[in-house]
């Protein structure tokens, strides 16, 4: 499960310290096949040896600190001063450890977008999302999502089973997004796979990030002479002038983010309700909504378990550790979550807290979630309405997930119905 490799590199913050290594004098890898399988007894591992904060390695065995408390991982994410999102300050990337071809880059690397700036900067660039995110929002989300659900459904109502993960939830929230940014429908299925294989990481990770910058720099030329009322226009036009480049980084930054976080989150709120029929009915009788659904699996599987990534800004102490100036830190939302000192017992519904660390939070908070959870919501109520006798077709244990080092996802769905003929 561990991972680990035969021999260590020295941990993030200060080399040779003895703090930094396990029993068994290695780091843990977070990713490749030992990590794959259990996400969280990792993380619980983690913090039985070393508390809220705790030395791993990232591909590539590049060193980091996994931030496993929720109080650490608030404090980190409400002090920008203390903990940058500026890469150019990450010493394994200024000292050559770390080159343009990793797989990290596309998720850790500076580019020019928002997500990658502090201060002035970031409040100008985020405003432009937030305005173009808060006029979108308003023109008809759950219609798009009404219409590209029902299209999904048609494809397999007749057939009275299906994978819910990758007949309904992998492809749904980028088809909604390929309307909101202006792009053809049918460019939706190759740009869901190379988001999901950027997430992802490993040696295809490069290529498909360019492969969605291809596409993106397509649409952006084409919006500047057929402009229209959808993201890209926005992007283009706003007062706060975004060049080219800034333009392009946007639309890959909410493209990639708001599809993966929003198709894995749409495949555990259905896991949730088809495998506790709690859930399920208090939907249909209406002493629940969906948000209520929403919200337990934000606490207990967010979408994005691990998040990239702060770098400390001088030395300090974090969880009783020196971290050092220029040390790569990553956020265990997931770990955060589910931290002891705030919930002593997981198995406790969380109905109405609102304090969960999904959506990250301070000045980075995910400006988009009001959208994804209008996906969520109508993707739900269509489906329950279209399939009202949806069932599970396997056991609940038989439900697999596999992990990367960000997210954890679904690998299958299977349900069956009395077949229908297609809504026309």
């Amino acid at each position: 499960m561990n991972d680990q490799p035969s021999s260590a590199p020295d941990a993030p913050g200060k080399r040779g310290c003895p703090v930094a290594h396990d029993g068994a004098g290695h780091l843990t890898r977070l990713y490749g096949p030992g990590a794959a399988i259990d996400p969280h007894g990792i993380y619980a591992r983690l913090r039985k040896e070393y508390g809220a904060l705790a030395p791993i390695l990232l591909e590539g065995d590049v060193p980091a600190w996994l931030v496993l408390g929720y109080r650490e991982n608030r404090r980190v994410l409400d002090n920008p001063s203390q903990f940058s999102r500026d890469a150019r300050i990450w010493r394994d990337w200024k000292e050559g450890r770390v080159d343009a071809t990793s797989p990290l880059i596309p998720m850790l690397g500076r580019h020019s977008d928002c997500a990658s700036q502090d201060g002035e900067p970031h409040r100008r660039l985020r405003g432009a999302v937030t305005d173009n995110l808060g006029t979108i929002s308003g023109r008809g989300i759950r219609r798009h999502v009404t219409h590209f659900a029902h299209r999904q459904i048609d494809a397999f109502a007749d057939a009275g089973s299906a994978d819910l993960v990758a007949d309904y939830a992998e492809y749904l929230p980028m088809l909604v997004l390929t309307r909101l940014f202006g792009l053809p429908a049918a460019e939706g299925r190759n740009l869901a796979e190379s988001c999901a294989q950027v997430v992802k990481g490993g040696e295809e990770a490069l290529a498909h990030d360019d492969r969605i910058l291809r596409i993106l720099a397509e649409l952006a030329e084409r919006k500047r002479a057929e402009p229209g009322p959808d993201f890209t226009t926005g992007l283009i036009g706003h007062p706060a002038g975004l060049d080219e480049e800034e333009i392009l980084s946007h639309l890959r930054l909410v493209l990639i983010i708001a599809h993966t976080t929003t198709s894995n989150l749409l495949a555990r709120v259905l896991q949730l309700i088809l495998t506790d029929t709690s859930w399920l009915a208090g939907l249909v009788s209406g002493q629940l909504d969906i948000s209520a659904v929403v919200e337990e699996v934000m606490w207990n599987a967010p979408p994005l378990a691990v998040l990239p990534g702060r770098f400390a800004v001088g030395d300090l102490e974090l969880a009783g550790y020196p971290v050092k100036e220029g040390d790569l830190l990553v956020l265990g939302l997931g770990a955060g979550n589910l931290d002891p000192d705030i919930r002593p017992d997981p198995g406790v519904r969380v109905q109405g807290n609102h304090s969960h660390l999904a959506f990250s939070g301070g000045a980075h908070e995910c400006p988009g979630q009001n959208i994804g959870q209008a996906v969520i919501e109508t993707a739900v109520d269509v489906l329950l309405h279209r399939l009202p006798d949806l069932r599970l077709a396997v056991p609940a244990d038989a439900l697999t997930s596999t992990a990367s080092t960000w997210e954890t996802r679904l690998d299958a769905l299977p349900v069956e119905f009395a077949a229908r003929t297609a809504d026309v």
